[in-house]
Parts: C-alpha cells; structure tokens; sequence
C-alpha cells in the first residue's frame, strides 16, 4: 500500500509525492509531513458543520505533524507537571524528537501498519460520531474515493474507514505505545469541537479505551483546545 498517496489523497494536500534518492519511498514536500493538510475527502465527510475544523485552519500548518508535536507537547507537560495549552503559537510547535515515539512517519501500529493510517482512521471515526452523515453525503464520498485513481489497496482502506461506526474501541485497537495512544486521541479531539454530547460521549469513551495515564487527557485537551483557538483567529 502507498501510504504516503493514500494520506495524501484522503488530506487533500494538492501536491504530489517525490521520491526520496537512495531510500526508496516517498516523502510529502511540504504535504502531511511538513505542509498544508487543505481537508479533501475528510472536509467532505465533515461537511458544513465542520469543514472548518479538521479540513479547515486546525491542521494546515503541518498536518500530521501537527498532531504529533501537539501531543509530544502535552505529554511533557504531563510528565514534568506544567501546564499545556499556554503557548502562543499551537499550530507551529516544533517536530517531535525522532527517537521520541512521536514521529509519527517512523511509527508502526499494533498491526505493523504505517501508524499514520491509524490516525486518520481516528480523526474520521471521531468526526463521524455526532452520527450526521446521510445517504446523499455517502454517495458523494464514494464517488469521490472512486475518482481518485487509488490502487485496490488503498481504495479499499479509505472505504472501509468511511464506512465504519465510530467506534471508540475500533479508532483506539492500533496503539501500541503510550505515545500512539496520546495521538491517537489528540488526533480525534482535533476532529472534533465536542459542543455535542455525542461528541463528548465518544472522546470521553475513547479516553477509556486507549487507558491513557493518569492526568495526560487533561493535557492533550488543553493542546486541542489551544489548536483549535488559534484556527479560529
């Protein structure tokens, strides 16, 4: 599976991937990896309600990355007892350390797959979890997915993961570390604005499935909240 073309595809980042010499696989320049996240086929799952938060200003200044430094931030704060979400500028925290568990590219989830996969799976599943998809807004996902030019692989990826309940336990199985399962549910808080309680119900199940330490929820809420903010000005 091209995971790189399948996240690319699915975030909408308008540009395509080159190859990096001498490794063999391929790289976003500037996409999920560094780049603008624009929402592509996640904003049409979201529709006008939320297209705005997790295909609009919250995850376009770094996409994955963007998650991955949120949720190492948070879970400093957690470790050394300070307080999170107080920074200025949320939206551009530095990368994670690579040796970390943060960096998301270098990560395998509990399956073996790309980790990054898993995390789109999980912003998709939270952001479905207030139930508002319709028959008419499946049909245009599916038609979507369907012009893409996807491969078996990846195709099949992306239908399964639209076509899937939003299932708390399902969005939290790949976690393998405690650094999976503090992007993992950075990633879905970021889906959402949990001004439902659907919305609220899913997290606060999520947060139980991924069995996350003592007090980090708390933390990776505040980075959430604080991206979320700072995607509103």
């Amino acid at each position: 599976m091209n995971i790189e073309r399948l996240l690319q595809e699915a975030l909408g980042s308008g540009q395509a991937p080159r190859q990096d010499r001498g490794q063999g696989g391929s790289t976003l320049p500037g996409g999920l990896a560094g780049g603008a996240a624009a929402g592509g086929l996640v904003a049409l799952l979201l529709g006008s309600k939320k297209a705005r938060k997790l295909g609009g200003k919250a995850l376009t200044y770094g996409g994955m990355a963007a998650v991955g430094g949120l949720a190492y931030k948070a879970w400093r704060d957690w470790q050394q007892n300070r307080p999170s979400g107080t920074e200025a500028d949320p939206l551009h925290l530095p990368p994670p350390p690579a040796e970390s568990g943060f960096d998301m590219a270098q990560e395998r989830d509990s399956a073996g797959q790309d980790f990054r996969l898993a995390v789109l799976r999980a912003m998709i599943l939270a952001a479905k979890s207030d139930g508002h998809i319709d028959g008419e807004e499946h049909r245009r996902i599916r038609d979507r997915i369907e012009a893409l030019g996807l491969g078996a692989e990846e195709k099949a990826a992306l239908f399964d993961s639209f076509a899937a309940p939003a299932d708390p336990a399902d969005a939290a199985r790949p976690a393998r570390t405690d650094a999976q399962r503090a992007e993992l549910y950075l990633a879905s808080a970021l889906a959402v604005d949990p001004d439902t309680p659907d919305e609220r119900r899913y997290l606060d199940d999520l947060a139980r499935h991924l069995a996350l330490p003592e007090g980090l929820r708390g933390h990776l809420d505040l980075e959430a909240g604080a991206a979320r903010r700072q995607a509103g000005e």
